[in-house]
């Protein structure tokens, strides 16, 4: 018989991991709150209408669609079916898709929702999308995003308040980073005053590159993108910017001097900056010019996350867009951003072993179960105790000792109790401890006290 498998590409979660996912989101749920965001949740599938064309030609082709349920040939004619035209097939045979990302579904519900909402709109969801990608490691087909946005609001505080909760987040998890912050703006701006416009994708990927390739291979791929020795020369004091943030923005106002754009990006930079500075922050905020992200969706601040004590690529990511709810014919609404990485934070909190003990929500009782005289005597006490909140099992059938000891050690669990007779008649509990083996009677209330 063949072995059952899963699709490629997703993942199943034990219950010790299952517990660590959910101290992330946990924790990230738990500072949303914090700052006046509201979940919602949006269908695992939306209308294909609703996600074709948002993404982009590459987008679309990673696009999971669902074939129609009953006649999925209905309306397909045999010349078309001979034709064996994949795209074509999939847009008279699929109505539906899963989810892409969770920032279409939610522009989507802004819409539809609109009359419901009460603007500025807080709101964050949890929750898994789909991407027909090629699996390989660290990239899944099926993965969780941790989304907060505020749309309606053009205020600046709002890019100040997610910088605090990013902070907030990776101080919890013990994690330490680096907030870099860039705005879409300032990069016009450099490539406007190069007259190069056009090439602003190229220059941001190939400057992004600086630390791996250094200035030689930098500038080597900007001629070959097709830029002027001129232009070349004039952004090496960009590629170069060193120093605080206040001394960057002062070297970029002269830079930019002849850039509205540019200045104006400054300007949004000094503000976010004026008032983190009156906050007191556990991360590290770095303007940094190579971080580009997304670049044809982004029009104001962008942020990015790097973890300081593990390789890894960014951990959480988000800036500034305007016009979320445009393609939905809904003009004008502006909002900002941030996305939590959580299979990226999962890794660096397992490497660096920063999971919290009480995280990990195993039992912490276990009763051991000697038959049915026992068992009825037990069943009450062992409410009272969950009742205290305390993780308790009764093992339910009366196997041999040694089964039931394996089982705690097993599971982890630090407490046993043992009740046989002796203990009933005088009314105590045996509890022992599993880690050192010590043993002692108590009565029920010092057993709930022993784990208050």
């Amino acid at each position: 018989m063949q072995k059952p498998s899963i699709p490629k590409g997703t993942r199943d979660f034990s219950p010790e991991e299952m517990a660590k996912r959910n101290y992330i989101f946990n924790t990230i749920r738990e500072v949303y709150h914090l700052y006046g965001f509201q979940q919602i949740e949006t269908p695992a599938m939306e209308n294909l209408s609703t996600l074709m064309g948002k993404y982009g030609e590459e987008g679309d082709k990673l696009l999971f669609k669902i074939l129609n349920s009953g006649d999925c040939f209905a309306g397909i004619s045999e010349e078309e079916l001979k034709e064996m035209n994949p795209v074509k097939f999939a847009n008279k045979a699929c109505e539906k898709g899963l989810r892409y990302d969770l920032t279409v579904p939610f522009a989507r519900f802004v819409v539809q929702h609109r009359n419901e909402i009460s603007f500025p709109f807080k709101r964050y969801q949890i929750q898994p999308v789909w991407r027909a990608d090629r699996p390989q490691k660290g990239r899944y087909r099926e993965f969780y995003q941790c989304d907060g946005d505020v749309v309606g609001s053009n205020s600046l505080i709002n890019e100040v308040e997610l910088i605090q909760i990013m902070d907030e987040v990776f101080r919890r998890f013990g994690i330490r980073v680096c907030i870099k912050m860039n705005n879409r703006k300032i990069l016009s701006g450099i490539a406007e005053i190069l007259g190069a416009s056009d090439k602003i994708v190229d220059i941001t990927v190939a400057i992004d590159k600086l630390d791996k390739i250094g200035l030689e291979n930098v500038n080597a791929e900007l001629r070959d993108k097709g830029l002027s020795e001129e232009a070349i020369a004039r952004l090496q004091p960009v590629i170069l910017l060193s120093g605080t943030n206040r001394e960057k923005l002062a070297s970029l106002r002269e830079i930019l001097a002849q850039s509205e754009v540019g200045r104006k990006g400054i300007e949004e930079l000094e503000f976010i900056l004026d008032r983190v500075e009156k906050l007191t922050l556990h991360a590290e905020l770095e303007i940094d010019l190579t971080l580009a992200r997304g670049l044809n969706y982004y029009t104001g601040a962008i942020f990015e996350v790097k973890a300081l004590d593990v390789q890894i690529g960014s951990i959480t990511g988000g800036g500034r867009y305007d016009n979320l709810t445009g393609v939905f014919g809904m003009e004008g609404v502006s909002g900002v951003g941030i996305s939590f990485g959580a299979d990226r934070i999962f890794d660096v909190l397992n490497q660096l072993e920063l999971y919290p003990k009480d995280a990990l929500q195993t039992t912490q009782l276990l009763f051991v179960n000697f038959g049915a005289t026992e068992e009825a005597y037990l069943l009450p006490l062992v409410a009272q105790v969950r009742a205290a909140g305390i993780r308790t099992e009764l093992y339910p059938e009366a196997a041999k000792m040694k089964k039931q000891m394996g089982y705690a050690d097993t599971k982890k669990i630090p407490f046993v109790a043992i009740v046989g007779e002796t203990e009933m008649a005088e009314g105590k509990i045996n509890l022992k401890n599993m880690l050192t083996g010590e043993q002692k009677m108590v009565t029920l209330d010092e057993l709930i006290q022993s784990f208050a």
